[in-house]
């Protein structure tokens, strides 16, 4: 459990971090970079107490999209509208305005093509759990699609007036302890060795026990959706992410639709820990889904009316 004295030292460093005026001509990422050497210069300069936890966010690295062999698919995709190498930054622009412009802009739902009848979708890129990594300006590749973003996504995309099943290439994926009573057992159910999908079926929109979930060698879906961070040279240093959630034919690589939205890295010194996060977003909106739009997904990927069912 992580102890009162180590949020006080994030705390007491984001007092310091929430003093710096902006006028001064530093960046958000040059302020947090302060705020990271001081948290691991507190941690350091103390003994800490059995199981104490302190300065963990310091300890982040960088996202690296292109770690995964999703990741690098997702980042090949050729789209219709691609964003500009620069985003329309002009030197002078405060944090806050390089983001609304991204918002007026570049952030939006492009619909290119629908498909009705759609049975099941495709999870191409799972979401990585998220921990500390809502507190770092560069551990998230994707902050606009939320810390939530492996927190079983079936049970937004699998129901009545959804659709019948949803796959995803996750076979290991843990599931809360608390969980046990609430769910199927197969949920519990461990992959054959020559699984490579996982797929979740039959809820009836009320009662969680009704998914169940199985193993297969090959997907049933035609369609599916992945996402990718936008990664440009003054984005990050803005305080600024943006991400990309492409609506896809599995079985031509048509580009179906598109959801771009941004995130506005932000500090506030009252809040301490809970402060210092990715707090703006635009477009607004829930974001369900694993971190997907699920709206836009049910824009193009128009779900089957038949009953419910594998």
């Amino acid at each position: 459990m992580q102890k009162i004295a180590s949020l006080f030292v994030f705390g007491c460093v984001l007092v310091v971090l929430g003093q710096v005026n902006v006028a001064n001509g530093e960046t958000v990422g040059e302020r947090f970079d302060k705020a990271i050497k001081e948290i691991a210069k507190q941690c350091a300069s103390r003994k800490l107490e059995p199981n104490e936890v302190c300065g963990e966010v310091a300890k982040l690295k960088p996202a690296d999209p292109l770690a995964t062999e999703e990741g690098r698919f997702a980042h090949s995709i050729k789209i219709p509208n691609p964003v500009p190498k620069d985003g329309g930054y002009k030197p002078g622009m405060t944090p806050e305005q390089y983001f609304d412009h991204l918002c007026k802009i570049e952030a939006g739902e492009f619909v290119y093509k629908t498909v009705e009848n759609v049975e099941g979708v495709y999870q191409m890129r799972p979401r990585p759990v998220v921990t500390y990594e809502a507190n770092h300006l560069y551990a998230l590749e994707d902050p606009y699609g939320g810390p939530y973003g492996s927190n079983q996504p079936e049970i937004w995309f699998v129901g009545p007036t959804r659709y019948r099943f949803f796959e995803s290439p996750d076979l290991i994926r843990r599931e809360p302890g608390g969980l046990k009573a609430f769910i199927h057992p197969s949920y519990l159910s461990v992959p054959p060795p020559d699984s490579k999908i996982a797929r979740y079926f039959g809820y009836d929109g009320r009662d969680q026990k009704t998914m169940r979930k199985e193993f297969d060698t090959v997907r049933k879906s035609r369609y599916g959706y992945t996402w990718r961070g936008i990664s440009r040279r003054n984005d990050r240093e803005m305080g600024v992410a943006g991400s990309e959630l492409i609506i896809l034919d599995l079985s031509t690589g048509e580009v179906l639709g598109l959801h771009r939205g941004y995130a506005r890295f932000e500090i506030d010194e009252r809040m301490g820990q809970a402060g210092f996060q990715w707090s703006k977003r635009c477009p607004i909106g829930p974001n369900l889904g694993g971190g997907a739009r699920l709206s836009s997904l049910l824009k193009v990927l128009i779900p089957t009316t038949t009953s419910q069912g594998k």
